[in-house]
């Protein structure tokens, strides 16, 4: 952990977040400056700053779990689609590897990489979305 780290510190739970996802690997959070609700951030939770900084024992069970979480995203958000990325250093708010789970829709007004994200969401449809994505996970995993 990187005590500097702003998601070191939410997935130490120093920070408040709406997780929606955490396992021995990684973190699931909903973003709080999002392009669209549902806009989930999955971080390991070993602090490593890029994709080339993560340990390859990481790589296969970090990248399960983002398809996992994106297939969640989807289905809670009632999504056409998704999109999902990873900023290396630049564009990189926080410098801690994360993945970008957007929901997304047609028409959704989102055009090539400049998107104005929402700043302080209404929190009753940040935990709405909380608890749809943590109910699509659990009928997506095994039980």
């Amino acid at each position: 952990m990187a005590s500097d780290c702003t998601f070191c510190r939410i997935v130490a739970g120093d920070v408040p977040s709406y997780l929606v996802f955490e396992d021995a690997v990684s973190f699931g959070f909903l973003d709080n400056r999002p392009l669209f609700i549902g806009h989930t951030l999955l971080v390991p939770r070993q602090h490593v700053e890029t994709l080339g900084d993560m340990p390859a024992s990481c790589l296969q069970p970090f990248f399960t779990n983002v398809q996992l979480l994106g297939r969640a995203v989807e289905d809670g958000m009632e999504a056409e689609g998704s999109f999902i990325a990873i900023n290396n250093r630049v564009s990189q708010s926080v410098p801690h590897l994360h993945v970008h789970i957007v929901p997304r829709r047609k028409k959704d007004g989102l055009r090539g990489f400049f998107w104005p994200r929402l700043s302080h969401p209404d929190e009753h449809k940040m935990k709405a979305a909380q608890a749809a994505i943590q109910h699509a996970l659990s009928a997506l995993s095994p039980s």
